[in-house]
């Protein structure tokens, strides 16, 4: 990059962030006015073309011929979204205050003067960080119904899943008879051809057997065709298709969705999957086996975060990969008093991906205390060739985009910084380096008056794809190491999501040893930043045989493998956090089949309080481990308890009645004429509306949409029926 064009850039961005500052009402982050201000200049400059490097980067996608760039907003009243339909604006349905934007490229200047919208931000692209696993969660004796009612698999849930690799013709998605798919639905966000799904207006939505046997798989993305999806899916309910490797709720049936990489398409994800389930009158559990650690605010405050709130509110379960980098000192904790340190930012390997672009750093500190940071060029002697100077979390207001060099060498950076981030006060700083002279190392330097600040050394792909972390480690000169702690990533952060930790499933070997049990070396350690626990339970993730796709173009080594419809379809393993956290899905698959009228906060809690320790976890106390969570996940006991366990129970009818229309938009009407005066209606976190019966109805317009139950008292008995609020 020249010195003229980064000139001209800084200028640029000077004034887009003093447009946004001076006349605009929306909250931005720096980077993201950052951002903006650099998709803006490249369109300059292309001259309205949009350039590779700006779909590469940033969530751009067209839909319909033209160009628009995905957000996530906070709206207040007088928002219309109506309107900005009309404008163009592709709007999502909003989930309490939380909404997904996609904006024409020629129209992002409106933002700024839109009515109702509190904060903005643009929504980050999102990267992916059987057999003996079963038997070791005990799920095989719910499967059995040993010592219970009966046995669950999972049938009448519905398990979403949020991935990238997805086999539609894959037999571990049909039923035990093999003739009938389990996919009750797919949306792919990439494939532009349409059907859109209705309300939103992007991407391809299959909803019968013969169009997802016609696709046969989602399309080729930025991780080409993948398997992970088919891998992750088949872990949270594959029907094994005659082999031993069947999955955790093998009844459930399935919602698929093939997200654009970023979060407003993952938000989009979500409300479709819940307005499927909502449908069908289906409890819904959603799997997310991905994460990263430079989007969001890692300390539960997220637009993500308070989105999985919304949605816990209404009754989905999320369950969430905990994060794949527990064996790398990729962090540093640092509490300030007038002092300073450096450590150096170790890189992945240049030659080991086509996309590498270099590590981001990424510091988060306490609100009120604001720090510095700049970087120190060494050689391997450990002598300074040259060092920046440097930067404050207080002063930095624009984007700066600069370099240093040493001899024929240049090193590239470029800072954000808030002083206060608009979703929680504190001051964050992110600082991205480039350097491809493994000869020189590059180190960080940081200062502060007070307080304490986090920092995370992420590689970062020219593609936004990098979600692996490196270590910060000690060079000369009396520099620090980092350490595996406060590992946690996004969206696992948020407090209703069941962040899943990973570890390796225990058997009996040929001696009749126990073999394995212990906590995988790449699991994340917590707890969050912020002091909150995470991560909040323990499932196997290592070395997992399950389904992979038979469209991947991924190298892999086939441990088994079935013939159906005249193809053959391969197993494999694969070790990760992605692999454990749809065996919670999974297992909460079953306590919703068992007890369906549980909210979804108590299916976390039930799944917790039901962990097991054993002599490798050791005795985890009342708060939680920050590598175990609450312990090893026991399907069996988390059934046993959910059977027991008052939620919104139903009770047996004495007298023949029900409730209709279900669902219902405004009046619900009873079978039975004998009515009492006023009826209590329950919502999924337990709150109670007493409504006045006129004429036999009720008036349930004023009732937010989703899964209620009436409840009636006749003849002295408890009388209860779940309906649907749209």
């Amino acid at each position: 990059m020249s010195t003229i064009y980064k000139q001209l850039l800084l200028v640029f961005c000077g004034l887009v962030l003093s447009t946004f500052s001076l006349h605009g009402q929306v909250k931005m982050s720096a980077s993201n006015r950052v951002d903006l201000a650099t998709i803006h200049h490249q369109l300059m400059v292309e001259k309205g073309v949009v350039h590779p490097d700006l779909l590469a980067r940033y969530p751009i996608y067209q839909i319909n011929g033209s160009y628009y760039l995905s957000f996530l907003g906070k709206i207040s009243e007088g928002f219309n979204r109506a309107d900005l339909i009309k404008r163009g604006f592709i709007v999502g349905s909003p989930i309490a205050n939380l909404v997904s934007i996609k904006v024409p490229l020629n129209k992002t200047s409106q933002l700024v003067n839109i009515k109702g919208l509190a904060y903005l931000e643009i929504a980050s692209k999102i990267h992916n960080s059987l057999d003996k696993a079963i038997v070791d969660m005990h799920a095989d004796s719910v499967h059995q119904g040993i010592g219970l009612p009966q046995g669950y698999s999972g049938k009448d849930v519905y398990i979403g899943v949020t991935d990238w690799g997805f086999d539609y013709t894959n037999p571990v998605f049909y039923d035990t008879a093999m003739q009938q798919s389990r996919i009750v639905a797919a949306w792919d966000q990439y494939k532009t051809s349409g059907p859109n799904p209705q309300g939103f207006a992007y991407g391809t939505e299959y909803t019968t057997q013969g169009e997802l046997l016609a696709a046969g798989s989602d399309t080729s993305n930025i991780y080409s065709y993948a398997t992970h999806g088919t891998h992750v899916s088949c872990i949270a309910g594959g029907g094994g298709a005659g082999t031993p490797y069947k999955g955790v709720a093998y009844d459930a049936n399935f919602l698929f969705v093939t997200f654009l990489v970023d979060e407003a398409a993952v938000l989009d994800a979500w409300e479709w999957m819940y307005q499927k389930a909502q449908a069908d009158g289906k409890r819904l559990v959603i799997n997310m086996s991905w994460g990263l650690y430079h989007f969001g605010t890692l300390d539960g405050t997220s637009i993500l975060s308070q989105a999985i709130t919304a949605y816990t509110d209404l009754g989905v379960v999320f369950a969430n990969s905990g994060g794949n980098n527990g064996n790398v000192n990729f962090h540093i904790k640092k509490t300030f008093n007038q002092d300073q340190f450096k450590s150096r930012i170790e890189f992945y390997s240049y030659s080991a991906n086509a996309n590498m672009w270099g590590q981001s750093v990424h510091a988060w500190g306490e609100a009120g205390n604001s720090f510095e940071n700049g970087l120190i060029i060494t050689n391997n002697a450990g002598n300074t060739l040259v060092e920046s100077p440097f930067y404050s979390t207080a002063t930095v207001t624009n984007y700066i985009d600069s370099f240093l060099v040493t001899g024929v060498d240049t090193i590239w950076f470029n800072i954000t910084a808030d002083a206060a981030h608009p979703l929680n006060g504190r001051p964050q700083m992110r600082l991205r380096v480039k350097n491809t002279n493994t000869a020189l190392r590059v180190l960080l330097k940081s200062k502060a008056e007070t307080g304490t600040v986090h920092y995370w050394n992420v590689t970062e792909l020219s593609n936004d794809v990098g979600n692996w972390g490196m270590p910060f480690s000690f060079s000369y000169g009396g520099s620090i190491s980092g350490d595996n702690q406060n590992g946690i990533s996004e969206p696992s952060c948020s407090e209703d999501v069941i962040s899943v930790a990973a570890y390796s499933s225990q058997y009996l070997n040929g001696s009749g040893n126990p073999v394995g049990g212990g906590i995988a070396s790449f699991s994340s350690v917590g707890p969050r930043y912020d002091g909150q626990m995470k991560p909040d339970i323990a499932a196997p993730g290592v070395a997992i045989i399950s389904a992979m796709s038979s469209f991947t173009d991924a190298t892999f080594s086939s441990v088994d493998n079935v013939s159906f419809n005249n193809k053959t379809y391969h197993f494999a393993k694969m070790s990760g956090t992605s692999m454990a956290s749809p065996m919670v899905a999974g297992v909460s698959a079953l306590i919703l089949e068992a007890n369906p009228y549980l909210s979804a906060r108590q299916v976390k809690e039930i799944i917790m309080l039901t962990a097991r320790e054993d002599n490798l976890t050791g005795n985890i106390p009342a708060e939680g481990s920050p590598i175990w969570g609450a312990g090893k996940i026991n399907a069996y006991a988390a059934v046993k308890l959910a059977l027991q366990t008052l939620g919104f129970e139903k009770v047996p009818h004495e007298i023949d009645w029900n409730v209709y229309p279900n669902p219902v938009m405004n009046e619900l009407h009873f079978t039975i004429v004998e009515l009492p005066k006023t009826v209590d209606i329950i919502d999924m976190e337990g709150s109670i509306y007493e409504k006045n019966i006129y004429d036999g109805k009720v008036y349930v317009s004023d009732l937010p949409a989703g899964t209620y139950f009436i409840r009636l008292i006749i003849d002295g008995k408890v009388q209860q029926e779940r309906f649907i609020k749209q």
